[in-house]
């Protein structure tokens, strides 16, 4: 039984790997557009002449951006699409279709009951009740904010089905919907009710993680390296969103007076004293909620893609090496980290609760040593130089920032290292089986 469960979850850590391996390339091409076309910096360094909108750099950078967000914004049906795929013993083509079929369904299913609830009005605006986030747009349904866990949730539920049904024979007047047909028949009807069960369950989730906004604000240290701990471990759920808005776009975030202007939100209030001639260092309570995410992004998370590759099996480390150096590249230059977290993170969770732990400590370091870098959306290379190096020491203490890079670097290497050799983890390449093929050109 134990080798059955363990069999069992390196097979569904293995069929998140081919969704996994889009993720770096539209990583970077969203990292770069955003970054280029960002309003705020071709102002701030007067750039519109080369980078203003309308011109040549600008028009294709939004074409990059367009791509890259329809890829992130779809990712959990490109997830519901591939977990089917991995999971599911024979006519992969029926139960990647069965998945594509059930995912609409529940998400309608949630739509449906958004609007009976009065949570959608009738003309498709958000009803003034709800809570900022909660509610998102996938695939021109809006519906409940499930991030990359509501494609999973349907990959393994179809996968189930149809290994389950597929086969399935019935009398000589029904025949014509057994075996393979039977498969979308029973996920459709199936996915109705899961829908239905995922508009009672999640709002609960999703309303517990929104109060514990107004605990962190007002618990300093402690609220500083909670709220790293926390956003970190809801990137999976897709929840982050919702958690970390608040802070940095309302009032939970703080309140500051800005050149005569009262500003709210953390975020706002860094780029207004970006703004402002008058800003001689940058608040850190308003940074706190931002710069945290360098130490890890920049340094830790390559450091886990080298000790990943080097615990690699030598005959398989140039299959792996491409995924994990394009995944390192773009956490580091872009600081978008699903690429490479979810590259442990469903073979090894246990790495990925640690990695959690090492956001929520890069996060209260920062706030102790009074580094202040802001961000756009996130802290990769680009982020660092516009808003820290740029800047100048005097307003961001970003030389603080090098010694913890190196520190961070080698812990997660050293560390990362030692967990999959002493306890096997199946990191990429580790395993026998013939997956890491999925990343090579060839494939």
């Amino acid at each position: 039984m134990k080798n059955r469960i363990l069999s069992t979850m390196q097979r569904i850590g293995k069929s998140f790997m081919l969704p996994i391996a889009i993720l770096p390339i539209a990583g970077l091409l969203q990292g770069i557009a955003i970054a280029l076309t960002n309003q705020s910096m071709i102002e701030a360094y007067q750039l519109e002449s080369v980078l203003g909108e309308g011109t040549l750099i600008y028009s294709f950078m939004l074409i990059l951006k367009n791509v890259a967000s329809a890829i992130f914004d779809d990712l959990p049906l490109i997830f519901a699409a591939g977990v089917s795929l991995g999971m599911a013993k024979k006519e992969k083509g029926v139960a990647v279709l069965s998945a594509v079929i059930a995912f609409f369904v529940m998400h309608t299913t949630i739509n449906s009951m958004l609007m009976i609830d009065g949570q959608l009005l009738s003309d498709g605006t958000v009803s003034s009740d709800v809570i900022q986030g909660t509610i998102t747009s996938i695939c021109g349904i809006q519906t409940l904010e499930m991030g990359a866990f509501g494609g999973i949730l349907v990959g393994l539920g179809v996968s189930f089905l149809h290994n389950r049904y597929y086969k399935i024979e019935f009398p000589d007047v029904f025949s014509f919907f057994g075996g393979t047909r039977f498969v979308p028949i029973i996920s459709t009807l199936v996915f109705i009710i899961v829908g239905i069960i995922m508009f009672y369950i999640w709002p609960i989730i999703q309303n517990s993680i929104y109060s514990l906004g107004h605990f962190i604000t007002g618990t300093g240290y402690i609220g500083t390296f909670i709220f790293g701990i926390i956003k970190r471990c809801l990137v999976p759920f897709g929840l982050h969103h919702l958690f970390y808005l608040p802070f940095w776009q309302t009032a939970v975030g703080g309140t500051m007076v800005v050149d005569g202007t009262i500003v709210q939100g953390a975020q706002n209030i860094f780029f207004a004293q970006l703004a402002s001639p008058n800003t001689v260092q940058f608040s850190v309570e308003a940074t706190r909620f931002m710069t945290g995410k360098y130490a890890f992004m920049m340094a830790g998370l390559p450091g886990a893609a080298y000790a990943m590759y080097k615990c690699a099996k030598p005959e398989k480390r140039k299959l792996v090496g491409g995924l994990l150096f394009s995944a390192a590249l773009t956490t580091f230059l872009t600081g978008i980290t699903e690429p490479i977290e979810f590259t442990f993170l469903f073979v090894a969770p246990a790495l990925y609760l640690l990695h959690c732990v090492f956001a929520g400590l890069s996060f209260l370091l920062m706030h102790i040593f009074n580094i202040c870098i802001g961000t756009t959306f996130s802290c990769g290379l680009i982020d660092f130089t516009l808003y820290g190096i740029l800047q100048g020491a005097a307003k961001t203490n970003w030389p603080r920032l090098i010694p913890i890079f190196i520190i961070y670097a080698l812990g997660y290497y050293f560390i990362f290292k030692f967990l999959i050799l002493h306890f096997n983890l199946a990191t990429p390449g580790r395993n026998d089986d013939e997956e890491v093929k999925l990343y090579t050109k060839e494939d």
